[in-house]
């Protein structure tokens, strides 16, 4: 009740994903409706799959993997931006992070992706400008490295992943989530590069 309290939207979505994800392992005709169909959407239909396959993962690992990154950032992030704006990093992370494998794969009638990735890494990207010394263990790395420092880390590895890719899971929306992030947060919060500037030098002084 206090998470629902204080953090009301990041809660909602952390509740509400888990359980279409987890019925949609017990429902596969879910896919077929939820997971985004670049083909269709480039020609205005199934719209709704821009939200909807934020709301299913392609299995316990690539679920897990997020909600774990959700609930380390996420809360934390509502608390200190407000819920509007929160709403708004988490959002349209998750519809723009998708429109370039729409463009990418608008011509490819088989291709279907999923999964909540392009929202969560706008709001871990954002945590970023807020905190980019909070101190994170990514495994198999033994130490704790900075946000800062894993950041461009994970762009760098959601790239090679990309171009791996032989799943459902959409990779693309790893990076353009980012910059979305970025870019959104930089929007909505006016101070938010000056803060993040300072605290970098800050640690540099």
């Amino acid at each position: 009740m206090e998470y629902l309290t204080t953090t009301p939207v990041a809660s909602i979505i952390f509740v509400f994903t888990l359980i279409t994800s987890i019925y949609a392992f017990n429902d596969p005709t879910l896919y077929g409706k939820f997971m985004l169909h670049p083909y269709s959407v480039s020609r205005r239909q199934k719209l709704y799959t821009l939200i909807t396959s934020g709301l299913i993962h392609a299995d316990w690992m690539h679920l897990i993997f997020n909600m774990m990154t959700f609930y380390f950032f996420a809360f934390q992030l509502e608390a200190m931006i407000g819920s509007w704006r929160f709403g708004m990093v988490y959002f349209l992370g998750l519809i723009l992070s998708d429109i370039p494998s729409v463009i990418k794969h608008k011509n490819d009638m088989w291709y279907n992706s999923l999964g909540a990735s392009g929202a969560i890494s706008a709001v871990l990207f954002s945590f970023i400008l807020f905190q980019p010394f909070s101190s994170m263990i990514i495994f198999p790395i033994p130490v704790p490295i900075w946000a800062v420092v894993f950041g461009p880390l994970y762009l760098i590895y959601c790239a090679y992943a990309s171009k791996q890719a032989r799943d459902n899971v959409n990779h693309d929306a790893h990076l353009f989530g980012a910059l979305t992030g970025l870019i959104v947060t930089v929007i909505i919060v006016p101070n938010a590069i000056p803060h993040f500037l300072m605290q970098i030098m800050a640690k540099i002084g």
